[in-house]
């Protein structure tokens, strides 16, 4: 299919979605770069993201994160990763709804959790109850990520690229975003 982006798409959703590997994955079915937001953000600051948060904590993270957002959809058109935390900021949100569209990957928690509940890489899993915490998030990030432009169900046994068509079949319906060429 050849198509051209008009605005930029911004995976977002609950960390284990498949943010990173469904944007890769679209970015490479639509011929656009794909950014990742927590990817530049630890370029930017030389350290990792559970390391921002154990020197600095995460409202100092978000401030970055709201920074890195801003610059990236303003600089180029593409598919963007961006962190579970970062569409739960009114302004985060109002920002990609403006210069791009968002991009809800819905996956339930069972799901969820069996994605992330061996990765050490999850700060906000770094506790003694994470799939507990993994809930609690889950409960209380769900309705703001349901005010998204368009939401993509993502089911067990899904592949990558099967999520990505998905995601294509949805933004097609968006021609103020992608224009498919004929």
């Amino acid at each position: 299919m050849q198509a051209r982006l008009k605005k930029t798409v911004v995976m977002i959703g609950m960390m284990g979605a498949g943010k990173t590997a469904v944007g890769k994955a679209l970015a490479a079915a639509l011929h656009a770069p794909f950014l990742d937001s927590d990817a530049e953000i630890e370029k930017a600051a030389n350290m990792t993201i559970p390391e921002i948060f154990a020197r600095d904590g995460e409202a100092f993270f978000r401030v970055k994160e709201r920074q890195v957002i801003a610059r990236l959809l303003e600089n180029e058109r593409g598919v963007l990763s961006t962190g579970g935390g970062a569409y739960m900021a009114p302004e985060n949100r109002a920002l990609i709804s403006q210069k791009g569209v968002a991009v809800w990957l819905n996956a339930d928690l069972p799901l969820l959790w069996s994605r992330v509940k061996h990765k050490d890489t999850r700060p906000l899993l770094r506790v003694p109850d994470p799939l507990g915490t993994l809930t609690r998030l889950y409960e209380e990030r769900v309705p703001i990520y349901a005010e998204a432009d368009l939401t993509v169900t993502s089911e067990p046994g899904l592949s990558v690229d099967d999520m990505a068509d998905r995601v294509i079949e949805a933004l097609k319906t968006r021609p103020d975003v992608l224009e498919v060429l004929k």
